[in-house]
Formats: C-alpha cells, sequence, structure tokens
C-alpha cells in the first residue's frame, strides 16, 4: 500500500459561545482537515489544530508545512511504516507536532481500515467501554462560571473543570463560587494554563482553596519551568498534572526525574499524534503517573483519534475530548452517548466525514500528489 495523495483543507469551525483560557479567546477554532489517499482505494482522515501558545504553531504555517514539506515527503510511503513516517517527519523539520499528528491519524485511520479493525484494537484493544467526559467551562465572571457549572450538573455531567489564570484574587472567588453551586461531592478540576506563572503565586492561591476538594491543579506555571512544578507538588495537599510543560521525551524524561507531577495530560496536537502519544503512556505508566488525553479544542477527526487512544488504555483514566460538543457545526458525527463517549467497532477512527461540509468551511485547500 502506498500514499498517492494527500489533500489539506483550513477550515474555521464555528462555536457556540466563545472559548476563554488564561492566554486566548476564542469565536471560532482554526483547524485543518488532512485527506489521505492510497493506491487501493482507502482514505484516511487527519487533523492539525495548532495553537501557538502551546507549540509554536500557526493555522497558516501548519498549512504551508504539510502543503510544502510534509506531504509530499510522505508521498509513496506505506501507512502502515509509522514509525518510518515519524522519523522522516522529524528530519525534515524540528518539532511542530500538529502538523505531524495530522499524517499520523489519517495513517492509523487507514491502518484500522485497511485491517477491518478499529484503532483502538490497534493499540490493544478496548480497556474503557465508556469515556465519561467533563463540562469545561471558560473563564467568566464567579458567578456567570458558577451557575453554568450548576446548570452543567443538572444536564447529567459527572465532572466540572473549570479555566483559570487570568488573576489569582479573581481565580480564587471563581474556584469557591463554583464549588458552592456544584456542592461537595462533584469532581472538580481546576486548569490554570500557565497563568499563575510562578511558584509563589500558585502556592498563595492554592493554600486560598484548600477547602475546596479540588481534584488536581493543572499547568499552574509556564511551560519551561518543571522545576517550579516539582516544588509546588512537594509542597501541596493537591495532585499536580504537567499539560504545556510536556511535548515530548525529554521533557517527560525531566519530569520523572524531577517527581514533577502525578498527572500527565497528553494531547496529540502536542507529543505528534497517536504513536508518539503511545510513548508518553508507557513512560509514565512506568513512573507510576495517570495520564489525561486532552483536546485543543479539535473537530470529531482528532477528537476521535484521542478517544481511540483513550479506550486502548488502562493508564489513562480521564479525557477532555469535548471539542465536538462546542461546535455549532463539525465535519462528522461523533459518537457521545449522553455525557460519555462510546466508540463504535467500525473500522479506523470510525467516523463519516462529510465532505461537502469540509467545502462549505474550506478557508484555503491544496492537493499534493495529483
Amino acid at each position: 500500500m502506498q500514499i498517492t495523495s494527500i489533500t489539506v483543507t483550513g477550515i474555521r469551525l464555528p462555536l457556540i459561545r466563545p472559548f476563554i483560557v488564561a492566554y486566548e479567546t476564542y469565536a471560532d477554532m482554526p483547524t485543518l482537515l488532512v485527506k489521505v489517499e492510497t493506491d487501493t482505494g482507502i482514505t484516511g482522515y487527519g487533523e492539525a489544530t495548532p495553537d501557538q501558545h502551546v507549540t509554536g504553531e500557526t493555522w497558516e504555517s501548519t498549512y504551508s508545512l504539510l502543503v510544502h514539506q510534509l506531504g509530499p515527503l510522505v508521498i509513496g510511503e506505506d501507512p502502515f511504516q509509522i514509525e518510518r513516517i515519524h522519523e522522516k517527519m522529524a528530519g525534515a523539520v524540528y518539532g511542530c507536532p500538529s502538523a505531524k499528528a495530522a499524517i499520523d491519524i489519517a495513517c492509523y485511520d487507514i491502518m484500522g481500515k485497511a485491517t477491518n479493525q478499529p484503532v483502538y484494537n490497534l493499540l490493544g484493544g478496548r480497556f474503557h467501554d465508556q469515556l465519561p467526559v467533563p463540562y469545561v467551562v471558560s473563564i467568566l465572571d464567579p458567578d456567570v462560571m458558577a451557575e453554568e457549572a450548576k446548570e452543567a450538573i443538572r444536564q447529567g455531567y459527572e465532572s466540572i473543570k473549570i479555566k483559570v489564570g487570568t488573576n489569582p484574587v479573581v481565580d480564587v472567588k471563581r474556584i469557591q463560587a463554583v464549588r458552592r453551586a456544584i456542592g461537595d461531592h462533584v469532581q472538580l478540576r481546576v486548569d490554570a494554563n500557565q497563568g499563575w506563572r510562578n511558584k509563589a503565586t500558585t502556592m498563595w492561591a492554592l493554600e486560598q482553596v484548600k477547602t475546596c476538594n479540588i481534584d488536581w491543579i493543572e499547568q499552574p506555571v509556564i511551560a519551561d519551568d518543571i522545576s517550579a512544578l516539582a516544588e509546588i507538588r512537594r509542597q501541596t495537599y493537591l495532585s499536580v498534572m504537567i499539560d504545556e510543560g510536556v511535548h515530548g521525551d525529554r521533557e517527560m524524561r525531566e519530569t520523572i526525574i524531577k517527581q514533577a507531577a502525578d498527572k500527565l495530560n497528553i494531547k496529540l496536537m502536542k507529543c505528534g499524534g497517536i504513536y508518539p502519544a503511545l510513548k508518553l503512556v508507557a513512560q509514565a505508566e512506568m513512573a507510576g503517573m495517570e495520564c489525561q488525553v486532552g483536546s485543543m479544542v479539535e473537530s470529531a477527526v482528532a477528537s476521535a483519534a484521542g478517544a481511540h487512544l483513550s479506550a486502548a488504555k488502562k493508564t489513562i483514566i480521564s479525557n477532555e475530548l469535548v471539542g465536538p460538543l462546542m461546535f455549532s457545526r463539525d465535519v462528522a458525527a461523533f459518537p457521545y452517548e449522553g455525557k460519555r463517549i462510546v466508540l463504535p467497532t467500525l473500522p479506523g477512527l470510525g467516523l463519516s466525514v462529510d465532505e461537502e461540509t469540509i467545502a462549505e468551511l474550506a478557508q484555503m485547500t491544496a492537493v499534493i500528489g495529483k
């Protein structure tokens, strides 16, 4: 089997409401869909959702890289030779993980379709039958966040994740207000997205909310300061999750050596796809760390890839694959059943991608190999 052509399409997915995190406010979500065709007639889909604040990639730069370098590079390659493909991409360009993830995901989709197996069966089989999803609350006024979280619990969500990181004093009020609104027994996760910056601010904030029964604090300090995260972990009563601080093996090794985190948030867009994510899962398991599969607020395509990874590995105990819930329009139906993901037994990613929707949302398109 050989890759014969790749179509790269830049689209902007409309959000139901703005998504607000510590470093950005999104009115819509720019992403890139990749369609990989083979000489056997099997087609696979991948996605790149770059975040310039996390990986240094922009929507435009990722499009250019896929069209002019990575796309032509993998024409003629066998999608099953995934390590060879990653080695070629690594040799051609340093970093740029979301661009590499798009090709990686499409290759796994093809492998699943070629073997008539869902992707999770290529990763070890389905360990988790259902994947509960949290409700994610953007940064807003404390009372507004509290009411939104309370309504989510009424709708049947079992856990709440809130975004903070703009102002530590107000963030404390946000956490306290949400905890009061949802009661004592609902799981509450807090993500500062590097917004508390340093150890001193983080320790002050955590001291103020020590009675709020937080399940874990995620990436409170800047990504590169793994030493600060290690000091926080040693001094706090909370579980600490690292996210932006780990992209690949190098940061993972430092995190393990410094014992900087209890949990790891894996994002396919940070590490370069399913294949490198499997390595991170193995390293985390070796170190006794639990994992979560997160999201850059991706369409059904990349969200499905994350769900297959989550379903296959016992060490992955949570996910935040909520992108499809946040869009008013998507490129495929996503397998939510209530507030859980239940993956079908269909081959590949298990999606029926709507080419008409992609064409209608397209802002730029290029075809390589034809």
